[in-house]
């Protein structure tokens, strides 16, 4: 038997990079799992790819910003498995530029993203966990919530999460429900390739240079994530609440 059979997950930004491994990582576990993604044609090829090898995973095209759809996407989820146990709030973007240089829109669009996504659909998400008395909500954050040059919006967003995450597992905890955050560091991802190209800096060498800072002299994957949020999602990991988790190979100042 698998962990996570019978448990149905909602992972939100699940058609590539972190989401998507997380979101393979769950239904290799047993999990019937919902992909929230505002990318069509990326969720399709995502969940395609892990229909194809045999597990019950649902696409929704969702805008988590919009309350209308994360309600209505969650609302279907429900209907069509008849509950709601885990939420993966993975979904973010990046709008990076020094304060002097950084717009409205760079600010709105991540503190949007991140802290309204994550609000709408952990609202959404938990009137059903109570009712079950169960859940599992992971907040992704960041390293960069402790502060990173050029992205004063991505890490305030990332730091309101961590508040966020705390506060959901004071409010949820009576109710069978824990509240977990991860703060990866260096993943290597599409998104940090898309900051290599905006320090100018190859791919390869902003890799090597990353992980020769880091104790462990690797960057991470995301894989390295996946596994994390099952350890939180897990059974076993009901006393683990309220927590933030840096998945950074090293400690963090």
């Amino acid at each position: 038997m698998s962990r996570f059979d019978g448990r149905v997950a909602i992972i939100t930004g699940g058609s590539r990079g972190i989401g998507y491994e997380v979101a393979s990582k769950f239904a290799e576990e047993g999990a019937k799992v919902a992909i929230f993604d505002i990318n069509e044609s990326e969720l399709a090829k995502a969940a395609n790819t892990l229909t194809e090898k045999g597990y019950d995973v649902t696409p929704f095209v969702a805008n988590v910003t919009k309350v209308e759809e994360v309600e209505g996407a969650v609302d279907a989820v429900k209907q069509q498995y008849g509950r709601v146990d885990i939420l993966i709030n993975n979904a973010g973007v990046t709008r990076d530029n020094l304060l002097f240089k950084m717009t409205d829109n760079d600010w709105n669009t991540v503190i949007d993203v991140h802290l309204k996504g994550a609000f709408y659909c952990a609202r959404a998400v938990q009137k059903y966990m109570v009712e079950n008395k169960y859940g599992r909500i992971v907040n992704l954050s960041s390293i960069a919530a402790l502060g990173n040059r050029g992205q004063t919006n991505y890490s305030t967003a990332k730091a309101g999460l961590q508040g966020f995450t705390k506060t959901l597992a004071i409010e949820l905890g009576k109710f069978g429900i824990t509240a977990n955050a991860i703060a990866p560091g260096f993943i290597e991802t599409e998104m940090t390739k898309a900051t290599a190209e905006r320090l100018g800096i190859p791919f390869d060498e902003f890799i090597n240079a990353s992980a020769a800072e880091i104790p462990v002299r690797r960057v991470g994957q995301p894989s390295d994530i996946a596994h994390t949020a099952a350890f939180l999602c897990d059974e076993a990991s009901s006393f683990v609440s309220g927590q933030v988790i840096y998945v950074a190979g090293g400690p963090t100042n």
